[in-house]
């Protein structure tokens, strides 16, 4: 089984790294975990409803290029399905079960994901209503995933 996150931005401070590199160690004896960044696109704090889409359709064909025809594409959204950990951990399962090998979590930039790469994805998730910074989603994400295999192999992490 593999587990990749593909996402924009790189993840600036040392303690969203260190927790994300705590959980990627854990999450090594149940999958593997490849991380794909990609550029973010230079927005400043002022853009029309044009110049929005044009940074999310370019961040979205780097995206894009990082997902194989294979992956089962969950991207994270707004709009997304929410579920609790145990529904998750069925998810996740029943991802495997019935689709290729890998599972791709897409992460898009401070603007949201383009409709390119919300349109390749075979389901979406909303891990909150509230808005998180990109730092912590990518955390909260892995400690989900790491949660979810702990679930499915009958081990105590999860109360």
């Amino acid at each position: 089984m593999k587990i990749k996150i593909a996402c924009v931005g790189k993840l600036k401070d040392s303690f969203f790294r260190d927790a994300a590199a705590e959980y990627a160690k854990r999450l090594s004896r149940f999958c593997t975990l490849e991380l794909c960044e990609v550029a973010d696109e230079k927005a400043p704090e002022s853009l029309s409803p044009a110049e929005e889409q044009q940074v999310k359709e370019r961040e979205g064909e780097r995206l894009l290029a990082k997902i194989l025809p294979n992956e089962y594409v969950v991207c994270l959204a707004i709009d997304g399905k929410r579920h609790s950990s145990e529904q998750f951990a069925a998810f996740l399962q029943g991802a495997f079960d019935r689709q290729a090998s890998t599972v791709t979590f897409v992460i898009g930039g401070s603007l949201g994901l383009g409709q390119a790469v919300l349109r390749r994805a075979e389901s979406r998730l909303s891990v909150s209503d509230m808005t998180l910074p990109h730092g912590l989603c990518r955390v909260f994400l892995l400690e989900q995933v790491y949660r979810a295999f702990k679930i499915n192999a009958g081990e105590p992490y999860h109360k």
